[in-house]
């Protein structure tokens, strides 16, 4: 993604998508692939330290994933599995022992809270494990049991173990060693690796595991917290790695610490880092990956390219990952590396932009239409507006309010109420001219504003609208990109404003070049019938029919119907994979029964912000793309995000008859099989299914003389009447086309 200025870019991320690793070698300390390492298990979707945790993240990664168990000791001197020290947070302890409480002192400060060591094994059996992080589902809390270490690694059997000892001089003070408890677990447990961010365990550690398979990790917490055994920041001691070899084998850093975000979010250039680790013979190893968090907005609410980010980016490879979702790093090592945009892909699924590249710049301007293309889009979008002088122009709707600043400009004073377009006010595309229009500013669309989820602030107001002429000779400079117009409301402008977007875009498709001979290169989208059979009458353009329903079937006649105008079909995700609580909950009929009478499904939108998808995707917009593909079939996927669709149509993992877990489609129901009775979500009803009458409308209507246009409001001079059908002014190439290869140059600082 990027900011509307190159500068907060930093110059690695330019090189990143055009120099690949060798394909024999990765640019790790041991030239072999990074390491996955799970988090407390697949912790972003179950109660972190669980045993489903533990399972689903064997299930979803790579087969020699590692997983991570942080070992709080009890009052016994018995090691579970639990992020914190402390029990309230993340279990119902509070309940179950609501005297227990306690203060101590914990790295120089006073905590209050229900502490592990207050507590015997035999206590705790009977706790039960809640989400840590609040926005997370609720439905897996209090059902799975506190583990010990030892019934974690029989009941999972990981290929590999990662302990992370944290508190060392916390529990001695209390009477209990973490030391003690590594030497008598290391003799029948096999560990992969030992962590601790504090320096006088490792060393005392040291001599026991010398010569052994298990490898021991300095972990860095935040710079400018105390490292308890010297007394020293982190910040300092990473200004002496080789006193850090001396006692360990590799270090576990924040990712801020290898590609710093400045105070806007966005990517600051890479530290030397990872190159200064690797020349001394220490292995590094980033934490932090969770999907379901605000990332650096340079990665578009992408987690597969950050993870890539960190491991193929031309210069460097971190030795592992340490994730919350094992499943998005373990795809990205096994299908993403090496992808540049020169690589090959596959035919289908089409990449159909929704605005243009709108998840990164404002919807329709010539930024986001850039940016589509350039981020391989199949086929950009216009969905066409009429301006009061007839000119038709690409807006995300017919109310200007949504997608410009309008209500901050001179026009805020010509809304209206037209209930028959939309309810409440709105200031319409044909209220004003076109010149009106070019001189607004676009505002970027937040769909998600009430999760903190904001896209791109940078650019949050970059780039000009573009009208169809424009549009459409900017598509034209790419022989393989398709054109996909989206005629809305043309009924009501025919009827009510005299304006014919039918004609209108057949005259600039006509003049531009698109002819019946090139037809193939334009599609045409309508969710009126009456549109597409009116166009079918004078043209041979691919006709697409949106259905704006949610469904879960379509009758034999109705699909007839459609396919008597249509060759393709837009439905929504929902009538595809319905979802109930953010659970996929089925598999519909929709596309099967689309498809078997040959009609292309075309599904919409999306997403990369987590929250536009099931929990089934895990956060990852990767794997719901490969859940409508690869699970359903879907012919094109509609998307604000079209970089995302087009790296998945190149990934290695898309020939595979047996591809591997990480890749393979989310089955519905799953996940909701597994929450337990009393926290299911209430049933729904079933998905109607579409009949003739949802589809069949009226012939369309004739174009009726303009109403006419009310009186300039302050601050706005009158503009001429709206010109008849057909009579538009022919418009000249703007600027901004003359201009693109300085567009498509400074966009190359996207990712």
């Amino acid at each position: 993604m990027s900011s509307s200025c190159a500068a907060v870019f930093p110059v690695l991320l330019v090189f990143s998508s055009i120099i690949a690793l060798s394909s024999a070698q990765w640019l790790t300390l041991s030239g072999k692939e990074p390491v996955v390492i799970a988090r407390a298990g697949f912790s972003g979707m179950y109660p972190d330290s669980s045993i489903l945790a533990y399972k689903e993240a064997l299930n979803t990664s790579v087969p020699d994933v590692v997983v991570w168990c942080d070992v709080q000791l009890t009052k016994d001197g018995a090691g579970i599995c639990h992020p914190y020290l402390w029990l309230q947070n993340s279990t119902d302890i509070t309940q179950l022992f609501p005297d227990r409480g306690n203060t101590y002192v914990v790295n120089g400060m006073n905590m209050i809270g229900w502490f592990t060591i207050d507590f015997t094994l035999n206590d705790l059996k009977s706790v039960r494990l809640y989400r840590v992080i609040e926005s997370r589902s609720p439905r897996f809390d209090g059902v799975y049991p506190v583990l010990t270490v030892q019934e974690m690694v029989q009941q999972v059997k990981p290929p590999g173990l990662w302990l992370n000892m944290e508190h060392d001089q916390f529990f001695s003070q209390h009477n209990l060693s973490m030391t003690g408890f590594i030497n008598s677990t290391s003799r029948n447990v096999s560990i992969s690796y030992i962590s601790s961010p504090e320096v006088n365990f490792l060393t005392n550690i040291s001599p026991q595991f010398n010569g052994t398979q298990t490898k021991l990790i300095f972990r860095f917490l935040e710079q400018d917290a105390v490292e308890p055994s010297t007394g020293q920041t982190y910040t300092n001691l990473l200004k002496n790695l080789t006193f850090i070899k001396t006692f360990a084998s590799g270090i576990l850093v924040p990712k801020a610490y290898i590609w710093p975000v400045n105070s806007g979010n966005y990517l600051q250039p890479s530290t030397s880092i990872v190159l200064d680790a690797h020349q001394i013979g220490l292995e590094i190893y980033a934490a932090d990956f969770i999907n379901d968090i605000t990332i650096s907005y340079n990665y578009s609410y992408d987690p597969l390219a950050e993870a890539l980010q960190y491991i193929d980016n031309g210069y460097f490879s971190v030795d592992g990952l340490l994730t919350d979702f094992p499943i998005t790093p373990s795809e990205a090592i096994g299908c993403f590396v090496q992808i540049n945009t020169g690589s090959s892909r596959q035919v289908t699924p089409l990449v159909i932009s929704s605005n243009g590249s709108s998840g990164d710049y404002p919807s329709c301007t010539d930024l986001a239409y850039t940016k589509a293309i350039q981020d391989g889009a199949d086929v950009i979008d216009c969905p066409v507006q009429m301006s009061k002088d007839g000119i038709p122009f690409c807006f995300p709707s017919i109310n200007l309010i949504e997608g410009s600043t309008i209500i901050q400009s001179p026009f805020s004073n010509r809304s209206t109420t037209i209930p028959e377009l939309m309810p409440g006010n709105a200031i319409f595309s044909f209220s004003l001219t076109w010149s009106e229009v070019q001189s607004l500013r676009p505002q970027i669309s937040n769909p998600y504003p009430d999760f903190e989820l904001y896209r791109n602030p940078a650019a949050k107001n970059a780039g000009k609208f573009v009208s169809l002429l424009d549009f459409l000779n900017l598509a034209k400079n790419d022989s393989s990109l398709r054109v996909l117009l989206r005629i809305q409301n043309a009924p009501y402008l025919a009827k009510n404003q005299g304006l014919s977007v039918i004609d209108a875009v057949l005259d600039v498709l006509s003049r531009v070049g698109y002819s019946n001979e090139t037809a193939t290169k334009v599609m045409i989208q309508s969710t009126n019938s009456s549109v597409l059979i009116k166009i079918k009458e004078s043209s041979n353009y691919e006709l697409v029919y949106e259905i704006d329903e949610t469904i879960g079937d379509a009758l034999n006649s109705t699909v007839e119907l459609i396919k008597s105008f249509a060759g393709a079909v837009v439905v929504s995700k929902n009538s595809v994979l319905p979802m109930n609580s953010y659970f996929l909950t089925a598999r519909t009929n929709t596309v099967a029964k689309l498809q078997a009478f040959n009609l292309l499904v075309y599904v919409k939108v999306f997403s990369n912000e987590f929250v536009s998808s099931a929990l089934d995707a895990y956060a990852d917009a990767t794997v719901e793309i490969n859940t409508f593909f690869k699970g359903v079939g879907v012919d094109g996927l509609i998307t604000d995000f079209p970089k995302t669709s087009a790296r998945y149509k190149k990934n290695r993992c898309l020939g595979l008859k047996d591809p591997p877990a990480y890749m393979r489609p989310s089955e519905p129901g799953v996940l909701l099989g597994r929450i337990p009775p009393p926290a299911l979500p209430p049933p729904q009803a079933p998905l109607p299914s579409l009949v003739d009458s949802d589809v069949a409308e009226p012939p369309f209507p004739a174009v009726t003389a303009s109403v006419p246009p009310p009186p300039p409001g302050p601050g706005t001079t009158a503009t001429p009447a709206t010109p008849p059908s057909g009579s538009q002014p022919r418009l000249s190439i703007p600027g901004f086309i003359s201009n693109l290869p300085v567009l498509l140059a400074s966009l190359l600082l996207v990712l």
